[in-house]
C-alpha cells in the first residue's frame, strides 16, 4: 500500500511543478542566473542564463541575451547565446536567434530570423537507428 501512495505522491508533485509559471512582466531586466523546475513567460529582458525542466516562453517584446536550457521553447522574440532544448523548439515569424542551438525537433514560420549554428541530435539518434535496423534485418 506504501507503494501505491508513493507513486500517487509523486505524480501529483509532478502536476504542480508543470502547473507552476514563472512571468517575467515587459518592464522588468534581470541580470543574473536563474534556474527552476517551472516554465517561463518572458516578455520583460534576461542578461544571463535561464536553466529549467520545464518550457521556455519568450514573448514578442521578450530578450534575453545568455545561455538556456529547457525541455521545449517557443520564441516570439529575440535570443541571443547558446539555447539547449531536449525537445522542440517552435521559432515563431516575429522572432530573432543568433548563437549556438541544440534541440532535437525545430520548427520555423516563414519571416522568422533564425541565424544560428544547429544541432540536432533527435535526427542523429533517430538515423542511426534506422540504420542499425537495416543491417540487422540485412543480415
Amino acid at each position: 500500500m506504501s507503494k501505491y501512495k508513493d507513486r500517487i505522491l509523486e505524480k501529483r508533485e509532478k502536476l504542480q511543478q508543470a502547473l507552476e509559471r514563472n512571468i517575467i512582466a515587459k518592464n522588468t531586466a534581470i541580470v543574473g542566473d536563474i534556474t527552476s523546475e517551472g516554465d517561463f513567460r518572458i516578455d520583460g529582458r534576461i542578461e544571463g542564463s535561464i536553466h529549467t525542466t520545464g518550457r521556455i516562453i519568450i514573448g514578442k517584446t521578450g530578450v534575453i541575451k545568455g545561455n538556456a536550457s529547457c525541455s521545449t521553447a517557443d520564441v516570439e522574440g529575440k535570443f541571443s547565446g547558446d539555447l539547449v532544448v531536449k525537445s522542440q523548439l517552435i521559432v515563431k515569424s516575429s522572432a530573432n536567434i543568433s548563437g549556438e542551438v541544440t534541440l532535437s525537433k525545430l520548427t520555423v514560420e516563414p519571416g522568422a530570423d533564425f541565424n544560428a549554428n544547429c544541432i540536432m541530435k533527435g535526427s542523429v539518434k533517430e538515423l542511426h537507428n534506422e540504420q542499425f535496423k537495416k543491417e540487422k534485418s540485412a543480415s
